[in-house]
């Protein structure tokens, strides 16, 4: 049922003058689902009250209330037509009314991992791009049969939901970069193995599919107690973010996933000087896939100690020094990376390997990423102790990446084992640092295991063989014209 409630709603937003793609498409679903969400919230907590004889104040003024401007049922539990709005009333209150009001919680609230301050932010980033009242009230109508009251309702919208992100990834313009294959990303946290009590840290959290993934990862890892549960709703997962609409789309996967007020700050990562970063700012792990060949302005340059334009080249450096001591690291990046010549990423390559220890190297084939004709890496480093051995694994498919064909994590699992050990195989080797370029630090994936080409026939060879099979053929033919 819910799968068909967002076909309808795309359906009716496609007709909409105001929303052109599957990006708004998402971004207009999304704050609409996050003010339903809210409301079974607010219902939620009031049940809570209720039961234990506490009182419950509400959020939201009885005005902006789901059930008052969006929703006003009758007592045969239907929308009352009479009150509710639709049309130029409806657009007009959303717009000169309610999007005003809820940008207010921003200043209001008491810190930025509330409720209250996810409101004000993603009302203040967004707006109301339905131009038709009556597109926007027949959205709404489908929103309201959604509910978000159960683990399992909640569990079906976040899967519905990835799907959407993703068909947004695929619809090209930037939408790709919001999007990491999951079975890419279950792989990556199945391998850096965060614990309960770890800090956890996306500065590049785009629709926060990392820390989804090490949430439900954790979640799953044991029988929970309560303090463990709060650890993980409160004090686990941090995220930055620099786009609205990511931001919104990160804020609401985190939330049907399960946490309640997540952690995200809407900010540009790398306009934070790296100088300024002290302890009580550091994370025990980093999770991420900044975004690829980005440029960053002179001015932004400045706050990092090895000056360049690329943009995962300076995340790169802002995550080995927002770790810990000790913490522990994968992140995604250009495999370019690994053999540019240029200056500052002959600078980075060095820090990496004589702060950190950068133990296993994963290269991914083309077609990784839907839609981005980039060949990737994944790198996995702690933090602390200088490189000894890069173990290097090289996913070698017998299939075409793409569309139609993605990644799964069958693909991966043959690279999980091998790591545990840094097994070598055909597909996996170690080099010892000391044998890497000191003068370039090349960590180029060479792969010294493959199987060698069957070496090509000489074309007398192929023309023998060519004429002894029509020669064969002419045999066969007559043989079958002699018994006609």
């Amino acid at each position: 049922m819910f799968e068909q409630t967002f076909k309808n709603i795309d359906d009716i937003l496609h007709k909409d003058a105001g929303c052109g793609s599957e990006l708004d498409y998402v971004e207009q679903t999304s704050w609409i689902l996050f003010l339903k969400y809210l409301d079974d919230l607010e219902k939620d907590r009031a049940t809570a009250a209720e039961l234990t004889g506490k009182t419950y104040t509400p959020i939201i003024d009885k005005e902006y209330q789901w059930t008052v401007w969006a929703m006003p049922k009758g007592k045969d539990g239907k929308l009352d037509h009479h009150n509710a709005l639709t049309g130029d009333d409806l657009t007009d209150f959303v717009n000169n009314k309610l999007f005003p009001y809820l940008k207010k919680f921003k200043l209001s609230a008491e810190s930025a991992d509330t409720i209250e301050y996810k409101i004000g932010e993603i009302f203040s980033e967004l707006k109301n791009r339905i131009q038709s009242g009556y597109n926007l009230r027949e959205v709404i109508n489908r929103i309201d049969e959604l509910r978000f009251r159960t683990h399992a309702e909640k569990h079906e919208m976040s899967h519905l939901y990835e799907d959407k992100i993703k068909n947004m990834g695929n619809a090209g313009r930037n939408g790709g970069e919001y999007y990491t294959p999951r079975p890419l990303i279950t792989t990556i946290v199945k391998v850096v193995a965060p614990k309960i009590g770890d800090k956890i840290y996306d500065g590049a959290v785009g629709s926060a599919g990392f820390l989804c993934e090490a949430f439900d990862y954790l979640k799953n890892s044991k029988s929970l107690s309560t303090k463990e549960t709060e650890i993980l709703q409160k004090r686990t997962f941090y995220g930055k973010e620099k786009k609205s609409l990511a931001y919104i789309i990160g804020i609401m996967n985190m939330i049907l996933h399960g946490v309640e007020a997540p952690n995200i700050i809407h900010t540009n990562t790398l306009a934070e000087n790296l100088a300024d970063i002290q302890e009580k700012d550091r994370y025990d792990v980093v999770l991420a896939n900044p975004p690829f060949g980005g440029k960053e302005r002179a001015e932004v340059q400045q706050n990092f100690p090895i000056k360049t334009g690329e943009t995962a080249s300076l995340f790169l450096q802002h995550f080995i020094k927002i770790l810990k001591a000790g913490g522990k690291a994968g992140v995604v990046i250009k495999n370019t990376f690994l053999s540019n010549t240029d200056n500052a990423t002959v600078a980075i390559r060095k820090t990496l390997l004589e702060n950190c220890n950068l133990h296993t190297v994963l290269d991914l084939p083309g077609g990784t990423f839907t839609g981005a004709g980039v060949k990737t890496v994944v790198l996995f480093f702690e933090k602390g102790k200088p490189t000894h051995k890069v173990w290097y694994y090289q996913l070698n498919l017998d299939r075409n990446l793409g569309k139609t064909n993605p990644l799964n994590e069958n693909d991966l699992a043959e690279f999980v084992e091998l790591q545990k050990n840094f097994a070598d195989s055909e597909n996996s080797w170690t080099v010892n640092a000391k044998d890497i370029d000191q003068s370039t630090f090349d960590l180029s994936v060479k792969n010294p295991n493959k199987k060698k080409e069957a070496a090509l026939r000489q074309p007398q060879a192929i023309l023998e063989e060519m004429k002894a099979l029509d020669e064969e053929s002419a045999e066969i033919i007559n043989s079958i014209l002699d018994l006609i």
